[in-house]
């Protein structure tokens, strides 16, 4: 059994990235955790009602992945800086110290939202060899309707080199995304059923594969 942890700024990064992956990881017994950085609440215009509704999701997509444990740093969603580095680098080590993963999957550095780079800035703070010994593998996933939307610059390339088969269980993690009922449109919609098949299709094209979720790798320690 393997540690996992997967790094979420907003619920629905994890399926949309690596949701197959998950499935995966779950079907072959190994642990995983969830750590979402960001929440919603009223003071920032959110009904108590839709912040409930987003707790029942968390917890509904929790159960349907066989989630160990659900990790929330609590920030206001949106208004991540590198001002909440100082604060959320320790919460971070924290998580990690107690889960101690072996492997984690992290947003992609150079995605659109800045809550992902922020995310993605205060996770790679926390594993470094030295302090966290456990971590052996570091994987940055691509996020639809944020990674494809960074600036067209060389140095936001999302450059995939690592592929996870997932054609039998794509069809698990279109129904797990169904949970975020809010936060799925219709086609050309980014975040919608058919655009995620498309890029599964894409991938399992590149891996010669029917789907395939594809990865950064940023660390790999064989030991």
């Amino acid at each position: 059994m393997r540690n996992v942890i997967v790094i979420s700024a907003h619920p629905d990064d994890e399926i949309l990235g690596c949701g197959g992956t998950l499935i995966k990881h779950k079907e072959q017994g190994d642990k995983i955790d969830w750590l979402i950085t960001t929440n919603i609440f009223t003071d920032q215009g959110f009904s108590e009602e839709r912040i409930a509704s987003r707790q029942e999701e968390i917890e509904k997509v929790k159960n349907s992945l066989g989630i160990n444990k659900v990790y929330k740093l609590d920030y206001p969603t949106m208004a991540l800086t590198d001002d909440s580095l100082v604060t959320m680098i320790p919460k971070i080590s924290d998580v990690f110290n107690e889960s101690k993963p072996e492997i984690i999957y992290v947003l992609n550095r150079s995605d659109a939202h800045s809550d992902h780079m922020i995310t993605f800035k205060a996770t790679m703070a926390c594993t470094k060899s030295f302090r966290y010994p456990f971590i052996k593998r570091v994987l940055m996933y691509e996020c639809i309707s944020e990674t494809e939307f960074a600036p067209a610059l060389p140095e936001n390339v999302f450059i995939p080199s690592y592929y996870v088969d997932i054609s039998i269980y794509q069809g698990r993690k279109n129904e797990i995304m169904k949970i975020y009922k809010s936060e799925l449109g219709e086609h050309p919609f980014p975040r919608s059923i058919r655009n995620m098949e498309a890029l599964a299709v894409y991938r399992g094209t590149v891996a010669g594969v029917e789907y395939a979720e594809a990865f950064q790798v940023l660390k790999w320690i064989d030991k």
